[in-house]
């Protein structure tokens, strides 16, 4: 028997953001042994038949994208363990911006499935793009740490992934409950 863990990383991406965040947490889960299917939600894709799966999405209006948010909705709440991550403009490292994604966060994780046991939810920063926004779109972008350019923290999100196979290896080698 392959002891193997079979990994699921799906997402749903507006501007691809999303989907560089989902490979490179694929990545490094290929890197440490784990079988990874990285791919976007969507109708066809089951989320049965894997040890762990990790969906993320990029917000939009304080929300999931549908795609992701009916993804979730379709979990078994027995299967995997379930990972999630939101991608959105607001880079956490200034005292303002950590508070608007900690609420930002909060806001997201109600629009989850109530019966969905998740293991951890991550916010992480996306790129930015503030051209074509309106002055004061660019100005409640720029106060909350949405600088133009690509804020996506690599070493945070190669962690959270490393984070997340340690989990998986835990419970390799957990004996099953007799009970």
């Amino acid at each position: 028997m392959d002891d193997t863990p079979r990994v699921l990383v799906a997402y749903a991406t507006a501007a691809g953001s999303t989907a560089g965040i989902a490979e490179r947490i694929a990545e490094v889960r290929r890197a440490d042994g784990s079988q990874v299917t990285c791919r976007p939600v969507g109708p066809d894709l089951d989320p049965d038949g894997f040890d762990a799966v990790v969906v993320g999405s990029a917000v939009h209006s304080m929300a999931w994208l549908p795609p992701a948010l009916d993804f979730l909705r379709r979990m078994p709440t027995d299967g995997a363990p379930v990972w999630v991550f939101s991608v959105g403009g607001t880079n956490p490292s200034g005292r303002v911006a950590r508070s608007v994604v900690a609420r930002e966060a909060e806001k997201v994780a109600r629009g989850f499935p109530a019966d969905l046991d998740v293991r951890d939810h991550r916010v992480f920063a996306g790129v930015v793009v503030t051209a074509g926004l309106p002055l004061w779109g660019r100005i409640l972008a720029r106060a909350v740490g949405g600088r133009p350019g690509d804020r996506r923290d690599w070493p945070a999100i190669e962690a959270w992934a490393r984070q997340i196979a340690g989990v998986l290896r835990a419970r390799a080698t957990t004996p099953p409950d007799p009970a």
